[in-house]
């Protein structure tokens, strides 16, 4: 197995990053009602990631996953009447190329994001996920993430994306 290797993501990694969120994204194309919109969500955030930390890993030259950790205090406006400001740093679009997957590629990333939010000197590294990503939800409480419902939201009512956070006082540096 070739060492994996973290690092920021460069301008041109751009396409690379996109297509491999997207490929690792499109097993739920069939199990989200809303899944065009979010496709189309994932792109228009991947194209301008500002102000997240855009972080991948790479191994043998290639990259293989990929992550964005925003940080607090970052303001999400959904429509006029409707935005929400992050009170800790927050990890999204983790993405693991499917070929490379159960290789700890997306450990590692979330690793660095709780270490640079640690280094930053905040309590709490934040998530969101869907129900459905069942394998992501593993990863997430094997590393200690804890559900959070207070940042839970809903789209149409419907859909409840689950608010997790993670204590970075709790677990190891």
């Amino acid at each position: 197995m070739n060492r994996v290797r973290i690092r920021d993501a460069l301008p041109d990694d751009g396409e690379t990053i996109r297509h491999l969120t997207l490929s690792a994204y499109d097993e739920y194309a069939a199990l989200m009602p809303y899944w065009e919109y979010y496709r189309r969500d994932i792109i228009a955030t991947l194209g301008d990631p500002d102000p997240a930390e855009q972080i991948v890993a790479e191994q043998g030259g290639a990259i293989v996953g990929s992550v964005l950790l925003y940080p607090s205090g970052t303001v999400f406006t959904y429509s006029e009447d409707d935005t929400f400001t992050l009170p800790w740093p927050e990890a999204r679009l983790l993405a693991v190329a499917p070929a490379a997957r159960g290789q700890g590629i997306g450990s590692a990333l979330m690793d660095e994001c709780a270490g640079r939010a640690r280094r930053a000197g905040d309590p709490y590294l934040t998530l969101h996920t869907n129900v459905i990503m069942r394998a992501a939800i593993h990863l997430y409480e094997r590393m200690g993430f804890e559900r959070y419902p207070e940042f839970d939201f809903s789209f149409d009512g419907e859909v409840v994306v689950r608010g997790y956070r993670l204590d970075l006082g709790r677990v190891a540096g």
